[in-house]
């Protein structure tokens, strides 16, 4: 099927740049489609294109529209029912652990006191605990809050939580009572999609938000570094 470009610059306002996003995508797609799965060089690791329509490439897509396959043989999250799903998200929780295991070990290596809590944990005070405290929940200096995340739901749960804890800290400062800082360890294209919410969340921590690849900066541009063993 063919795309007329006129079509989307005179439609809804939509720009150039979108029309050459959308080609990149189709493009993108289409090569994938064309390649097929590719061998994976991980034990245990399965490429997501290897499945019975894509498999070898056009050739699979080609079988299963000329042979008439059913659409609901395609959809196979319904097709290997739940665990299939519980797989996914296993998965998902462990990608979105990988920055909290880093932030962990960036604070033990440099020796700088903290309490990570534990997942549904319970801290006076708070609606939701914060991912990490330095130097502990009952006189924080530091409160830091990590995700990992593709999915924009789970990283609009995250800013939120964020924002609460900055206002936490705006109230404490008004009246005068020891504040504490607010730091965002965050990354994945959940919070990629999402830039209005990424500009609040950058004014609500003052400019604290760390990526995975800024993350070796943690300690110096925060009030972590106060915590630092004396030479």
């Amino acid at each position: 099927m063919k795309t007329n470009p006129a079509y989307f610059s005179t439609r809804g306002g939509s720009s150039g740049l979108t029309v050459g996003r959308v080609t990149a995508l189709l493009q993108a797609a289409c090569k994938a489609l064309d390649e097929g799965a590719v061998e994976t060089t991980q034990d245990g690791m399965v490429h997501r294109l290897d499945k019975f329509d894509t498999k070898e490439g056009l050739d699979s897509i080609r079988y299963v529209s000329e042979n008439h396959v059913p659409y609901a043989v395609l959809l196979y999250e319904r097709y290997l029912g739940r665990p299939f799903a519980s797989h996914r998200d296993g998965v998902s929780e462990l990608v979105g652990d990988v920055m909290e295991s880093a932030i962990e070990d960036l604070l033990s290596v440099a020796r700088v006191p903290f309490r990570k809590t534990k997942r549904a944990e319970r801290v006076a005070g708070f609606d939701q605990a914060p991912d990490f405290f330095t130097p502990d929940e009952i006189d924080p200096t530091v409160i830091i809050e990590a995700k990992i995340t593709g999915d924009d739901g789970t990283a609009r749960d995250k800013v939120s939580r964020i924002l609460r804890l900055a206002a936490m800290r705006d109230e404490r400062e008004r009246e005068g009572r020891p504040a504490f800082e607010v730091v965002a360890c965050v990354d994945g294209r959940g919070f990629g999609v999402r830039r209005e919410d990424m500009s609040q969340m950058i004014t609500a921590t003052r400019g604290k938000v760390f990526t995975a690849n800024s993350l070796k900066d943690l300690i110096e541009h925060t009030r972590l570094s106060e915590f630092l063993p004396t030479p």
